[in-house]
């Protein structure tokens, strides 16, 4: 299956709906797929519910990153679990996922990015990372025929990328093949409670019963909490993206500067992004949760674009609705797969910028440009907690960014969460309670 993913043709997974499952997954990205996978794997019954396709929105849009560097501390540990899992699903996988090792550099503009990067690796000490400062004479040894006044970088070696698109459905096929049951084009429309506890969930195909529920809607999250009564404030931010045609190997690895990030792709291309572009269409839920996000926003370092109107049926659209009954349809029905457009100025912005920091390569052109819709927090940070209000719930999402790269680990913990196992890292930076219990929005690294 190859990029973007569209519902033209017909559904690989096409399970019976089943009566009953122990646990219910809602949301067929790289966080829920790779849960699925870790409880059929431990012999838990479970149902993956897909409103669309697999992977057909942001897990399959994303640079196919898989980083250690630059995270949050709390995600350094998580980050470094997730690594070793790609490697191991790879290998499984005789090579299809395209995970291969090409270190990450993030390349200084100016002396006061350097002394963020230093500040982070302090941070990030004890760790025991690669991660390392490069001077602006070791820049050309480590990207040979690079061309740019960056005064130095930050690289960390053993960083890796994957192909999202063909990852994220392969980790699918494995979850079925361990005994998920995966059912696309089946939205869920909310929650059946009995006595206050999860007892079910009511799809556009009928009741499940289930005593445990793992919400992984990525961008759609907020929106089916809210119709219970559990709000965060959870914003989505479109991200442009896309890949070029096969190009002069200039290059074996991941880099991002002010104006362009890139990674060399499978197919002898690369994939090239504006690194900092994010476009936030303003909603009800963007209004009512500005003051939270004031800290980043004033922190600098992110072009965010504001658009005054969400295209019908996006989840914070001023038309979409925010309750439904269980026998109407829903949102998530409306919309099976949120494909955004993409800023195509931007984009070969981003691919000129790529030819001059490569004059070996020429004038780049974009073969294929494409969107995404980024589920964001105001920390950014990932909210990975069990609901207190709805017992039975587990949530997992906003990731910002971060989920492709570091999706199989909190799967993983997400499934430990699920079965009330211990997860294996200290979740308190991903609490919930974190946005109602007063506690200052402390942002992670913004380098």
């Amino acid at each position: 299956m190859t990029f973007p993913f569209t519902r033209d043709g017909a559904p690989e997974h096409v399970a019976d709906l089943p009566g009953a499952s122990e646990v219910v997954v809602i949301g067929g990205g790289v966080i829920g797929v790779s849960a699925a996978l870790f409880l059929a794997r431990q012999g838990v019954q479970v149902t993956l519910l897909e409103k669309g396709r697999v992977a057909a929105e942001q897990s399959s849009r994303n640079w196919g990153w898989i980083r250690t560097q630059g995270r949050d501390v709390a995600e350094i540990p998580i980050a470094l679990e997730a690594r070793g899992l790609w490697r191991d699903l790879d290998r499984e996988c005789q090579g299809r996922l395209g995970v291969r090792t090409v270190g990450v550099t993030y390349l200084a503009r100016r002396e006061s990015d350097l002394a963020a990067y230093e500040d982070w690796l302090g941070s990030a000490a004890g760790f025991g990372l690669d991660s390392h400062m490069v001077s602006r004479a070791e820049l050309s040894q480590l990207l040979p025929g690079i061309k740019g006044s960056w005064p130095g970088a930050l690289h960390t070696p053993s960083d890796m990328k994957g192909e999202p698109w063909v990852a994220v459905p392969e980790l699918a096929r494995l979850a079925r093949d361990a005994g998920a049951v995966i059912v696309e084009d089946c939205a869920v429309r909310g929650l059946d409670m009995e006595a206050g506890r999860v007892a079910g969930v009511q799809t556009e195909k009928g009741r499940i019963r289930t005593a445990e529920v793992l919400l992984a809607g990525g961008a759609w999250s907020s929106l089916f909490l809210r119709r219970h009564g559990v709000n965060i404030p959870q914003l989505s931010v479109g991200s442009t993206v896309l890949e070029t045609g096969p190009l002069p190997p200039v290059t074996d690895g991941a880099g991002v500067d002010h104006r362009t990030a890139f990674r060399p792709r499978a197919d002898g291309g690369y994939t090239v992004a504006p690194s900092t572009l994010s476009e936030l269409y303003v909603g009800p839920d963007a209004v009512r949760a500005l003051a939270k996000y004031l800290v980043v926003l004033k922190s600098g370092g992110f072009d965010v674009r504001l658009l005054p109107r969400a295209p019908a049926g996006y989840p914070d659209a001023w038309g979409t609705p925010r309750k439904w009954a269980d026998d109407e349809e829903t949102p998530f029905e409306r919309m099976r797969i949120l494909n955004p457009p993409p800023n195509v100025a931007k984009a070969q912005a981003a691919c000129d910028a790529f030819a001059a920091a490569f004059p070996e390569v020429g004038p780049v052109k974009p073969r294929r440009v494409w969107a995404g819709m980024i589920d964001v927090l105001p920390d950014v940070v990932p909210l990975v907690d069990r609901v207190a209000a709805l017992p039975g719930l587990t949530v997992a999402t906003g990731m910002c960014g971060h989920g492709f790269g570091i999706g199989p680990a909190f799967g993983r913990i997400a499934a430990a969460l699920v079965q009330g196992t211990a997860p294996g890292h200290d979740l308190s930076r991903f609490r919930m309670s974190r946005f109602s219990d007063g506690s200052r929005m402390v942002p992670g690294p913004n380098i």
